[in-house]
């Protein structure tokens, strides 16, 4: 795996009620020799079938903390980014990515609060993962780590990874905004009232119009996530998204 074949991308996370800079979430681009730009849809699964997907996972959480340091030694404001871990990890006896993860953090001096660990539903499927998935979740609160369960809403054990685990953010799958109705909008309300409860921030992906943000904020949702605000995009055309929208708040 050549790692200067692959680029960061960042795609904006934007506060709907409250007038914070927005966030990031870290997705990985492949620039194939041959075959061009290609997105993780079309390679992330035979990586994660030929071992390579942990490597490529660390590769982006440094290439994140690379980027905050290198902003804060220069003065200027860092965001919140999170980045997506692979249910591979968790095929790991030992658990040493935790490690790895924290000892970047802590190399290149990262503030607590600013990075993310992004788990999808699936990751959590089997019961007899659940203890080792809350160990790495202590260990990363412990370490000033937020952890978000990714893609929530349409697994079977949705409800019961909320009675679980001490996640900080759900994000709703995407699914509940494609032709979206009536039935739609009192489940996520829902969603988000049951995740608020239980003091966990609320993030809606796949957000790609004005009728869906305005109907998300009555719902007090606290992030969207989509087209409407910004496709992924690479760091210096994020950095300039960002920057304009942060002076205009």
């Amino acid at each position: 795996m050549k790692k200067e074949n692959f680029e960061i991308y960042l795609q904006p996370k934007v506060y709907l009620n409250q007038n914070d800079p927005p966030c990031a979430e870290a997705l990985i681009r492949w620039n194939h020799p041959t075959e061009g730009l290609i997105c993780p849809s079309d390679f992330i699964s035979l990586f994660e079938k030929n071992g390579k997907v942990c490597r490529l996972d660390l590769y982006v959480f440094e290439k994140v903390c690379e980027l905050l340091h290198t902003r804060s030694q220069n003065k200027k404001d860092i965001f919140p980014v999170s980045v997506n871990l692979s249910k591979a990890h968790l095929n790991s006896e030992n658990m040493e990515f935790i490690d790895k993860i924290i000892s970047l953090k802590k190399k290149y001096e990262i503030p607590d609060g600013m990075l993310e660990i992004e788990m999808t539903e699936s990751i959590m499927i089997e019961d007899s993962q659940l203890p080792a998935i809350k160990k790495m979740i202590d260990a990363f609160h412990r370490n000033g780590i937020l952890c978000s369960l990714d893609d929530f809403g349409f697994g079977f054990s949705s409800l019961g990874i909320l009675k679980s685990l001490d996640v900080d953010v759900i994000k709703l799958d995407r699914k509940f905004l494609i032709d979206e109705n009536e039935k739609t909008w009192f489940i996520v309300l829902n969603f988000i009232t049951l995740a608020h409860g239980l003091g966990m921030k609320t993030v809606a992906e796949g957000v790609e119009d004005r009728n869906q943000v305005d109907c998300l904020r009555t719902a007090e949702c606290d992030m969207v996530q989509g087209y409407f605000y910004g496709k992924p995009m690479p760091i210096s055309d994020f950095i300039q998204w960002y920057e304009t929208r942060r002076d205009n708040l």
